[in-house]
């Protein structure tokens, strides 16, 4: 009973945060990171924080779409599992307990999010 009171709580809570307490404003980018997401072909985000270049049922179907959707979550569930947790649970429990597995579970996640903004990403806007 206390799963249904949970996420009936989420979704309510998330609905209040986003309709009274958020702000409308944009993220705020810089000129340059503008510039450079343009020239790969994804326009600034208009009422939300995803570009709907990327992030749209149309482009879903897609090569571009495919890759980063649908194997992208399949890297992030596969990640987690190998990983043994998340992110926040590594980053936040595991390393305050000083637990060396999540260190390098830490480590690898950051190095995994450079790799894939500086390296793999541009690869794939451009297709």
């Amino acid at each position: 009973m206390w799963n249904i009171v949970f996420v009936i709580g989420t979704i309510l809570g998330g609905i209040i945060a986003s309709q009274f307490l958020m702000e409308t404003e944009l993220v705020a980018i810089s000129d340059a990171t503008i510039a450079e997401l343009n020239t790969l072909g994804v326009e600034r985000p208009g009422e939300g924080m995803m570009p709907e270049s990327i992030f749209n049922l149309e482009s879903l179907l897609t090569a571009k779409g495919l890759i980063m959707i649908v194997l992208g979550g399949f890297l992030v569930g596969f990640g987690t599992r190998y990983a043994g947790g998340c992110t926040s649970g590594h980053a936040i429990s595991g390393l305050s307990d000083l637990q060396p597995a999540s260190l390098l579970a830490v480590i690898g996640f950051f190095a995994g999010g450079l790799l894939m903004t500086w390296l793999i990403l541009p690869s794939i806007l451009t297709l």
